[in-house]
């Protein structure tokens, strides 16, 4: 069965690296299945859920906002943002979302700053909702 090459890279380096078998992807468009001799394209992502198939098995990455570049043997993501569901940290993802909506209430932050802080709240959110949908699912 024919593969693809994905890579997952964020500000601090690469997240994954492997082969595999279908990628699903948080499209600014909605949800994008990828699978092997998929047109040639880049695309917006949102924050939300990344779903890595490999050899039956579906790993689940939240990821922030970024972007994506398949081929037809390979899927490139650069995102501000990566993390395993299996290393989603619950209660450090909940303290994020409480500073980043206090910050927000302030009224005090503007331009980078203001972006940030929506960016990192949106990553966040991303990541509780991985964790407890999982987890209830």
């Amino acid at each position: 069965m024919a593969t693809l090459k994905l890579e997952i890279l964020t500000p601090t380096g690469v997240t994954f690296s492997g082969d595999v078998d279908t990628v699903v992807l948080p499209g600014a468009d909605g949800l994008m299945g990828i699978l092997p001799q998929h047109m040639a394209l880049v695309t917006e992502l949102i924050p939300g859920e990344l779903q890595i198939t490999q050899k039956g098995k579906t790993e689940i990455v939240a990821i922030g906002e970024g972007f994506a570049e398949i081929t037809g043997t390979s899927v490139g993501v650069l995102t501000d943002g990566a993390v395993a569901e299996k290393d989603i940290d619950e209660k450090a993802a909940e303290e994020a979302v409480k500073r980043a909506e206090d910050l927000l209430k302030s009224n005090t932050l503007e331009g980078e700053e203001l972006e940030a802080t929506q960016a990192s709240l949106a990553r966040s959110l991303v990541q509780i909702n991985v964790k407890r949908r999982r987890r209830n699912g």
